[in-house]
């Protein structure tokens, strides 16, 4: 037989990830390392037995059938064997209850699972986010009631009582939109809140219960009248009769994730708190699943650059490996750089979260916490299109084709620009995120992360992209419509500000420890160029007419 290429194969996910590690031993203090290791090392194992099967079977994609053989209604949704096993991995290795334990390193630590175990979880990671956010609105709420009956269920660590929530607010007027939500909320003759309409993008409905926005009977148009309520799904057994899944979405990438359209007819609800400014309920859960997100971007990343970092040491071309190749080593560098920028933001926003929420932060790291989370979700949901794109062509054709796995990668990604906010939203939502003091608290946050830093090409880097952010808002303040038409490229300029200072810190820690690796990724990163400025044209849309 002649030459067979060998496949590229996926060293540990945890023991071969220097930035993880590193982060973990920068970050945490010693005592708190055993039981996450274990956790940590565990899920290692088990994505790294995910990926093997992944390449040896069929995939396969969730399957509604709507009715039983005698005419009874059931949508009854059959999911993939990673969605069965995920409710075992979710709670033996405190995927999620691990992020509200009672310390400020609980989300730093619950992130790091996140990271190892999303590719491996075929994005059961989607609605675990969405329970992830449920419990932080709910405790937002102050419901007692809710608390008391819910939560148990969302952190357990037992399997055979965990419930995963949905996120119910989507509707066929639209996503980012929600004042034109058609869903109506009604009491019946009992005083029960029940709830009438349409969802139409609904990623945890195989779960147990829901956070829905609803309009209540009577009260007026626009956003300020929403109500958020809470619902469950099933009644024992039995999906509740009055939640009809309409059918599945055939989508792009994230096939595995049973996305379904649903209608309800008279689904119990109970209010979370008044009814009225539910979307402003929304805001603690959107945090948390925002940093979900770009945690998982960062990990596809992760994906995408292990498996052909592998590849280039195996295959041969011109007689050496690929990986000894001037341009194609290149082509790897960059990669690796702009993940290292985009893994220490990401990272940041989880350990920043935790510590808000315990209350140990200084006074400007709310604020920051504010602008940094869509920073951080806009630019790595972009990137991680860009590294998964570059890394299926480091494969050449073999890179297109599906039964690599590798085509996977790219179609998922597309996803982390969508979820939880477009990047033209997100770039608007970080302008109001710096109203008022401008990148004041990025600003004062990048002067502590460069302390003791001895690159100061990086330092001038950094301060003179910020000082061009600020000048660029200080023009264009006077007129919304320019400032908005810009936005996106504020947001960008921001994030690899934060980004590029993040890499700097963690250089210094690195260095110091012997490895000079992040060092050269931020001589790398900084070359990118920080400032992506542009000057908006908002009048000029005459190319866009019929």
């Amino acid at each position: 037989m002649g030459f067979l290429q060998a496949a590229p194969q996926l060293p540990h996910p945890y023991r071969s990830d220097r930035s993880l590690l590193a982060l973990l031993d920068r970050a945490l203090p010693p005592g708190r390392r055993v039981a996450l290791d274990n956790d940590l090392d565990a899920l290692g194992d088990y994505a790294q037995m995910a990926w093997q099967r992944a390449c040896n079977t069929t995939r396969r994609k969730p399957a509604l059938t709507q009715w039983d053989a005698w005419g009874r209604r059931i949508d009854r949704i059959e999911l993939t064997t990673a969605w069965q096993e995920g409710p075992h991995l979710t709670t033996r290795h405190a995927v999620l209850a691990a992020g509200h334990a009672d310390s400020e390193h609980a989300r730093l630590e619950e992130f790091a699972r996140v990271y190892l175990y999303h590719l491996a979880s075929e994005f059961y990671t989607c609605p675990l986010a969405m329970t992830d956010g449920a419990a932080t609105a709910i405790k937002a709420s102050g419901n007692r009631e809710l608390i008391d009956r819910v939560l148990p269920h969302f952190l357990s660590r037992d399997a055979g009582t965990f419930w995963l929530s949905g996120q119910w607010m989507t509707e066929n007027t639209g996503g980012s939109d929600v004042g034109n939500t058609e869903t109506v909320a009604r009491q019946d003759a009992a005083g029960q809140w029940r709830l009438y309409g349409r969802k139409w993008f609904s990623s945890a409905v195989v779960g147990e219960a829901a956070l829905a926005l609803a309009r209540p009977e009577g009260a007026g148009a626009g956003t300020a009248a929403l109500a958020l309520f809470y619902v469950e799904t099933m009644d024992g057994e039995r999906r509740k009769s009055e939640l009809i899944i309409d059918r599945l979405k055939d989508k792009l990438g994230t096939r595995e994730l049973p996305t379904a359209e649903i209608h309800l007819e008279g689904l119990p609800a109970w209010p979370l708190g008044e009814l009225a400014h539910g979307v402003r309920q929304v805001a603690p859960m959107l945090n948390v699943t925002r940093t979900w997100n770009a945690i998982c971007a960062i990990a596809s990343m992760a994906r995408a650059i292990s498996l052909a970092r592998d590849y280039a040491t195996q295959r041969q071309a011109f007689g050496r490996p690929l990986i000894e190749q001037p341009l194609h080593a290149q082509t790897l560098a960059d990669m690796q750089a702009e993940f290292e920028g985009a893994f220490a933001l990401a990272f940041e926003v989880a350990h920043l979260l935790g510590r808000v929420e315990h209350g140990v932060v200084a006074p400007h790291e709310a604020s920051l916490l504010r602008l940094l989370t869509p920073l951080a979700k806009l630019w790595t949901g972009k990137l991680a299109v860009r590294i998964c794109s570059e890394a299926i062509e480091c494969f050449g054709g073999a890179g297109y084709i599906e039964d690599t796995g590798l085509p996977q990668l790219l179609r998922d990604a597309q996803v982390y620009a969508i979820w939880e906010g477009t990047t033209n939203v997100l770039s608007l939502d970080s302008l109001r995120a710096l109203a008022g003091d401008g990148p004041g608290a990025l600003r004062t946050a990048c002067a502590s992360w460069l302390d003791g830093n001895d690159n100061m090409h990086a330092a001038s880097a950094i301060k003179q992209s910020l000082d061009a952010a600020s000048r660029w808002i200080d023009q264009h303040a006077s007129t919304r419509e320019t400032l908005e038409a810009g936005a996106r490229g504020l947001a960008f300029t921001l994030a690899r500000c934060a980004a590029a200072a993040l890499l700097a810190r963690h250089a210094s820690w690195s260095s110091s420890h012997g490895d000079p690796r992040p060092a050269a990724a931020l001589r790398r990163f900084i070359g990118f160029g920080l400032d992506h400025l542009v000057t908006p044209d908002a009048d000029n849309t005459a190319l866009l007419s019929g």
